[in-house]
């Protein structure tokens, strides 16, 4: 015995399970990470006194350094580099809902057909 499912519910369920645009996502992540490093680095080298975890960047962003091209440099290359992680991270979440659907959907569909030989 099935009930309705109002239309609202039904457009909220289709937005919650929509994947998401992998390389819109990659940009939004490298954009707004590669800009928090160019802004604390801006703002360290304005006050004079960058903080010493700063320096330890240049090790994860090989273009970084405490100076305003290097800061620059270094926004570029964290970027990139949070663009592949932003990107990753939406095609790991879209591979596990579409997954975790498809399961969904065999064990209804099974459920469904478990007695059909009994009507033979």
């Amino acid at each position: 015995m099935e009930q309705p499912v109002p239309d609202d519910v039904e457009e909220e369920m289709v937005l919650a399970f929509a994947p998401l645009h992998k390389r819109a996502f990659g940009t939004a992540v490298g954009l707004v990470l590669g800009g928090c490093i160019l802004v604390v680095t801006g703002v360290g080298i304005v006050r004079g006194d960058p903080p010493t975890i700063l320096s330890q960047l240049r090790y994860y962003l090989p273009l970084f350094d405490l100076t305003w091209t290097g800061a620059v440099l270094g926004a570029l290359s964290g970027f990139f580099a949070f663009f592949c992680a932003g990107w990753f991270l939406a095609f790991t979440r879209n591979f596990a809902l579409a997954a975790s659907i498809w399961v969904l959907r065999t064990r209804v569909e099974l459920a469904q057909t478990r007695d059909f030989l009994d009507h033979i």
